[in-house]
């Protein structure tokens, strides 16, 4: 269940028990110790604005001082992580990441693979059970759903749904904020799209979002440009299909420089949850572990309610009246997400298969 290996510390199952809370404060003093020996950890594709990481990162900087953070590739997507662990299995220098967050789908095929090692955070009970794994490979962290970002200086009309990108009037203005053929947030945009035509999730979804961006790029709408705050507020890409918490965030970034507003389309409402896992390869198991620990406290997790996630933990924290009503306020109204979708891994798996094979020969755009 627990195991800290190395010269420091050698715990087994029988010696540390994983429930709600560590058995004695000993053992995190020790995973802490062990963690502060190391003395570094690697993260890999955190961008700052994405679900409050900047603070996540500061949070956990002020707490572990003693443990240097090493941020990698913030761009990178789901894939580029898996990537980045099949690469450096033998090199335990700064480009191995101890630790990735990943779209659902890479959780269970990284498993498979031999990527992530097992570890089962304090806080373990209070994660759904949907949204792990059972052994305790990768966990859901947190979740959002599809929206549309809109620069208002150059959208006067905001489109409402999906079939409204298709209008003349948004000629050379819609993109993603990804690679589709790479990207978690950018494959499920394809699916929502998907869903918004009418498919059922999975394959269908996936196959009828690829015909919508096809039409949607042979009328001249679709821009294969990857659309973030800068090329939103520049004009490159004056509408940008994105996790609803990435969109909220850059418009606090961009401050109303431009005007930006955010939209959940009233059809295809696609919530997504990402999970964390440890490399099975991580050069810093411990730190792995310790920001794993981090990340699922009360602390962390409200550090990504900041960022206008829903923390997988959400419900058990509001259950226990520890999130600030001021935070439950900044989120949008609930009426939004009262048709949210979410889908079943295998759903998921279907369509990350269908979108990444099909994305090249069905829409013909060299997204980059």
């Amino acid at each position: 269940m627990f195991k800290i290996t190395g010269k420091i510390l050698a715990f087994t199952a029988a010696t540390l028990m994983v429930s709600t809370a560590f058995s004695s404060a000993q053992s995190m003093d020790e995973l802490v110790a062990a963690a502060k020996a190391e003395g570094q950890l690697t993260t890999i594709a955190l961008p700052h604005d994405w679900c409050g990481y900047g603070g996540v990162i500061a949070g956990f900087k002020a707490k572990y001082p003693e443990i240097t953070v090493n941020e990698l590739n913030p761009d990178a997507g789901s894939a580029d992580e898996i990537e980045a662990i099949k690469a450096n299995k033998d090199n335990k220098g700064p480009q191995a990441p101890d630790v990735i967050d990943v779209g659902l789908a890479f959780g269970p095929s990284a498993k498979a693979e031999g990527l992530v090692q097992p570890y089962k955070v304090s806080t373990w009970d209070s994660i759904p059970e949907g949204a792990k794994d059972a052994e305790g490979y990768w966990y859901g962290d947190y979740y959002g759903v599809m929206s549309l970002i809109v620069n208002k200086d150059l959208v006067p009309n905001t489109p409402a749904d999906w079939s409204d990108l298709l209008k003349p009037e948004y000629k050379g203005q819609v993109a993603l904020a990804g690679d589709p053929r790479a990207s978690n947030q950018a494959i499920l945009g394809v699916l929502a799209a998907g869903l918004a035509g009418g498919a059922k999730a999975g394959k269908e979804a996936g196959e009828k979002g690829l015909e919508f961006f096809a039409e949607l790029n042979k009328a001249g709408n679709f821009v294969p440009v990857i659309g973030k705050a800068g090329t939103l507020a520049q004009g490159a890409t004056p509408i940008i299909v994105m996790w609803d918490y990435n969109a909220l965030a850059a418009k606090d970034t961009l401050a109303g420089n431009p005007p930006v507003e955010v939209v959940v389309p009233k059809s295809g409402v696609l919530a997504g949850v990402y999970v964390q896992a440890i490399s099975a390869y991580a050069p810093h198991p411990n730190a792995a572990k310790l920001w794993m620990e981090y990340l699922y406290s009360d602390e962390g997790q409200l550090g990504w309610l900041k960022g206008y996630c829903h923390p997988i933990r959400f419900n058990d924290m509001v259950k226990r009246g520890v999130v600030p009503q001021d935070l439950l306020d900044k989120l949008p109204p609930a009426a939004s997400y009262e048709a949210a979708y979410f889908p079943t891994l295998d759903e998921v798996n279907e369509n990350k298969t269908a979108v990444t094979a099909g994305w090249d020969s069905v829409v013909g755009a060299n997204v980059q």
